[in-house]
């Protein structure tokens, strides 16, 4: 398929009249079309599509219509009807009135042929770029990130049933790419009667004797199945089928091979005593090999992928000033005129199993690399490390977030002497604890691979201080402590004693309006289950949902309808007032 960068059609004269008629105040589309032009182009999908080959269709008019999509949340289906009897729809995408539109499986084609080239941020970072350049957003600002789980498009399976559904996938696979193959390796009929119907936890017995040997027949089945895919007189390309490598790797993280008392191999699921892989690298589904079970506390447990969602929220109070004189500048102008939109500037999509902090350099670096550098980053408590903390100030970020707390059994009792109890003289490497005695050695380790200092008191200085029992339970007797090098340690002190102020905390508060927007995200685009599969697709997903979700927000500042207070009840109201 081949591709000529020509960018969104002109509008036609007629569909033009019409639709100025029928919408004299416009709409979300029409000023979509008029503002946002220029975002929507050939050129960055060029390197997608070939010189040669029957023309495929516009890049620029296709993304337009997946953004229109995911503004009104519709299915496929539904976009491609939009684009055939929606009017505004077809001046935003410069169609003639008679326009019959196009099948709604191109849609599908188009997202594929991005997310295999990479280009699924193509048209959000155009938009926040426009933004930027138009002084919507900027670097220097305040920012704020928050996450939320995104739940996959498979169904959940346990270990049993993914068992017997990776052995379903790879013949099902099989049966249309190596038919002949495939009979020639198994019993069809036998394996048709097992694997046809999808393998479900409803339909297998109840008897646990009986699930272990329905276990134990998915393990026989997937390993004939691998050994003859991996038999030296096997065509390569068998062992290249995705279901079968997906196979190959259930197998391996599920089953376990041995020898019994009369040396023949037996196949058994794993236990915990044989040893599992770690949750980042296990499969959860054959058909989504991208998704992983993950938990947040005790009461959230999923499959799937976590978003990561970072707006503008404001700029600094010395730039407040310039900020407001510019507003009434625009006031004149009329249209656009008021206090700037909360735009979603980044958008950071992960596997279930990374932890939030893994994901607030990554975030960072994206933001500085767009020329959007916070001053002022908000973040909760997953984010932050003393690492992380003092490399962003070093590059010009404030995090305003949480430190985590001393996880000391002092300090989580609250009894006793936690670290700050002590006087670190860094000079000598010494340490001086609240009876006045000093520490007798201090020794520099590695500890997950961060440097840290073990500071040990000798048994003698410890046994005779009256304030043992308080300050250590070791069997030794003596009191240690672990710091941080003399930058780190200093760094997570003051953010802990900084958080306990009024101040801080009136401050922080201003980190909880992205909750709003994690919600207005799952209202209008659906943004916490993956519509499609494999993480590539799920990014794509959330860049283009994130795209809507600003122009919606563009929309409402081009018609002059800023951010509305949130609702409140009367009889809330009136509570406000007795408090008062």
């Amino acid at each position: 398929m081949s591709m000529q960068p020509e960018g969104l059609p002109g509008i036609p004269e007629r569909t033009a009249v019409v639709a100025r008629a029928a919408f004299p105040d416009g709409s979300l589309p029409i000023r979509l079309r008029d503002h946002l032009a220029g975002v929507f182009t050939d050129e960055p999908f060029s390197g997608s599509f070939g010189v040669r080959g029957a023309p495929g269709m516009s890049p620029a008019v296709l993304s337009l219509v997946t953004v229109l999509q995911f503004a009104e949340n519709l299915t496929d289906r539904q976009a491609a009807e939009a684009v055939r009897d929606r009017l505004s729809w077809k001046y935003a995408l410069g169609r003639e009135l008679t326009d019959t539109g196009f099948d709604f499986s191109v849609l599908s084609k188009f997202r594929a042929r991005v997310a295999e080239h990479g280009l699924e941020r193509v048209v959000f970072e155009r938009l926040v770029d426009h933004c930027r350049q138009a002084g919507l957003v900027g670097a220097g600002g305040r920012q704020r990130t928050d996450s939320t789980h995104v739940i996959s498009a498979v169904r959940d399976l346990n270990r049993l049933e993914l068992a017997g559904e990776s052995v379903r996938a790879a013949l099902e696979a099989l049966a249309v790419a190596a038919p002949l193959w495939l009979a020639g390796q198994i019993d069809v009929t036998e394996f048709a009667e097992r694997y046809g119907p999808r393998v479900d936890g409803w339909r297998m017995p109840s008897s646990q004797t009986k699930r272990e040997r329905l276990s134990q027949v998915f393990g026989q089945d997937a390993l004939a199945l691998c050994r003859a895919a991996w038999a030296a007189d096997t065509p390569v390309w068998i062992r290249e089928v995705e279901a079968v490598g997906l196979l190959r790797q259930v197998l391996v993280q599920t089953y376990i091979i041995h020898s019994d008392a009369r040396g023949r191999q037996v196949i058994r699921k794993r236990d915990a005593d044989d040893g599992v892989p770690p949750g980042r690298l296990r499969l959860a589904s054959p058909y989504d090999s991208d998704a992983r079970w993950a938990a947040k506390g005790e009461d959230l447990f999923w499959m799937g992928y976590k978003v990561h969602l970072t707006e503008s929220c404001g700029t600094l109070p010395e730039a407040e000033a310039e900020a407001e004189a510019e507003a009434e500048a625009e006031a004149g102008a009329g249209a656009g005129a008021g206090v700037k939109p909360n735009l979603i500037t980044d958008v950071h999509t992960t596997d279930a199993t990374v932890p939030d902090v893994k994901a607030t350099t990554p975030i960072q670096h994206k933001l500085a690399e767009r020329g959007l550098k916070p001053a002022e980053h908000y973040l909760d408590s997953g984010y932050p490390s003393a690492d992380l903390i003092t490399d962003a100030l070093k590059q010009g970020i404030r995090m305003v977030t949480p430190a985590l707390l001393d996880r000391s059994a002092q300090a989580r009792a609250a009894e006793g002497f936690d670290k700050s109890a002590f006087s670190i003289d860094w000079k000598t490497r010494q340490v001086r604890c609240p009876a006045g005695r000093t520490s007798s050695h201090c020794n520099p380790v590695k500890q997950h691979g961060k440097d840290a200092i073990v500071i040990t008191f000798s048994v003698l200085t410890c046994r005779d201080c009256p304030f043992q029992q308080r300050c250590t339970t070791s069997k030794p007797g003596r009191r240690t402590l672990t710091l941080r090098p003399r930058e780190l340690h200093e760094t997570l002190a003051r953010a802990r004693t900084e958080q306990k102020t009024d101040t801080w905390k009136n401050k922080y508060a201003l980190r909880a309006g992205v909750e709003g927007t994690i919600n207005q995200a799952l209202d209008i685009t659906g943004i916490r289950r993956a519509r499609y599969r494999g993480l590539p697709k799920v990014r794509l997903q959330h860049a283009f949902s994130a795209t809507a979700l600003n122009i919606i927000r563009l929309d409402a500042y081009w018609t002059d309808k800023p951010l509305r207070r949130t609702r409140t009840s009367r009889l809330e109201r009136l509570a406000y007032q007795l408090t008062a």
